[in-house]
């Protein structure tokens, strides 16, 4: 679905903003002036979430798998048509199978399927809003997790994932130095991946996703150096 809009200076895409982080995210931005570009791979439950956010006009939403190729180009070409593409934020993530195995019972293409969807998805995302994010000076905040800097027993196929995208986070930093690269480390949520992670337990004790969703606004000013940050320190 896409909106009446009118040309902006503003303009994000976020992906998998069906539930979670990702609407919270799209909720901090729509507030603070941006129009925004979301997706997730559930239709039905895209539209949900933009009813529950009000279904603001500054909202545009197309469902589609981040793992194809055509249905990137088209959150980028929906971007461009609205105006400055200056934030991509890769929100869209896959834990893995659920209940999560040690690294010694992780199938393959399990781990493939992961690595497709949380390191080799952004990637291809950035390569085709390039020329946009750079002509734009824009910024590119990659959603990661601590389990990228911590070790964790049975977090091994999430784990690795995470380790990739802040890999590339990095290098591409240093490729593009016109475009702000951000590593954003959340903290501990209570989404429904993070339940999936621990079935059957209770983590209520963890905060909702709305506490560190205005971290990626802090980032999306563009002021701080390109690196990793925890959101629990930016909102400190």
């Amino acid at each position: 679905m896409v909106s009446e809009h009118t040309s902006s200076d503003k303009i994000a895409i976020v992906t998998g903003v069906s539930r979670g982080y990702g609407k919270a995210v799209v909720d901090v931005l729509l507030r603070g002036g941006w129009q925004v570009i979301g997706d997730a791979r559930d239709g039905d439950s895209l539209d949900k979430a933009a009813v529950d956010l009000g279904s603001p006009p500054g909202l545009h939403t197309i469902s589609g798998d981040v793992t194809n190729e055509a249905h990137l180009q088209s959150l980028v070409t929906t971007a461009q048509s609205l105006g400055l593409l200056k934030l991509l934020v890769n929100n869209a993530s896959s834990l893995g199978p659920s209940p999560m195995p040690a690294l010694l019972d992780l199938g393959a293409k399990d781990l493939e399927a992961a690595l497709r969807v949380n390191s080799v998805a952004p990637l291809q995302l950035f390569q085709i809003a390039a020329s946009s994010l750079g002509k734009n000076r824009g910024v590119v905040i990659n959603v990661s997790s601590d389990a990228a800097a911590e070790d964790y027993a049975g977090w091994g196929a999430y784990s690795i994932t995470k380790v990739a995208l802040e890999k590339l986070t990095s290098i591409l930093a240093l490729e593009y130095p016109e475009i702000r690269f951000y590593a954003l480390d959340p903290g501990d949520m209570r989404t429904q991946m993070h339940q999936a992670a621990f079935p059957g337990q209770d983590i209520s004790d963890r905060p909702e996703p709305e506490v560190s969703a205005p971290a990626v606004a802090r980032l999306a000013q563009a002021d701080l150096p390109s690196g990793r940050y925890r959101a629990s320190d930016l909102l400190s």
